[in-house]
């Protein structure tokens, strides 16, 4: 069996002034409250944008109760940090799901397939569910990691 080493990874320098010492840039969608500990999204040499676990809560900081509802502004959310990021939905490669409740995911999936057209339109990349005991915010029925690469 051979192993192929791939592609060599380079990390281009970013040019004074248009990102900190680490290449890196925090994405903060204007108006929203400063997240602590954790960012809403990174972009690195502009082409790859990753975001943190997103929930569906509002720039006033509220969850909405029901799941469809928090599933559709966490969409919205991660669509305003990919913006962010000068990325659109079609240049997301990856978005992994955790949920509270799987049989609510399974029992809700006409709606999310509804809601999931409506903000990234049919665009389908890499996914993953995973069903966890809770999220950080207790409230919170869904958490969504998106990752984009933005084309040369």
């Amino acid at each position: 069996m051979s192993i192929s080493n791939g592609p060599a990874l380079a990390v281009l320098p970013v040019a004074k002034g248009d990102a900190p010492a680490s290449g890196l840039q925090v994405l903060q969608p204007s108006g929203w409250p400063v997240p602590k500990g954790y960012a809403n999204g990174m972009a690195g040499d502009g082409r790859l944008v990753v975001t943190g676990g997103v929930i569906g809560w509002d720039t006033e900081g509220v969850l909405p109760d029901d799941f469809i509802s928090q599933v559709r502004q966490t969409l919205d959310n991660i669509s305003a940090i990919l913006a962010e990021g000068g990325a659109k939905p079609e240049h997301l490669v990856r978005l992994t799901w955790y949920v509270v409740d799987i049989e609510e995911y399974l029992a809700n999936l006409k709606a999310l397939g509804k809601v999931y057209r409506e903000i990234f339109g049919a665009h389908y990349p890499a996914m993953a569910l995973v069903q966890v005991v809770r999220l950080v915010e207790k409230a919170a029925r869904v958490e969504i990691e998106a990752t984009a690469v933005v084309p040369r």
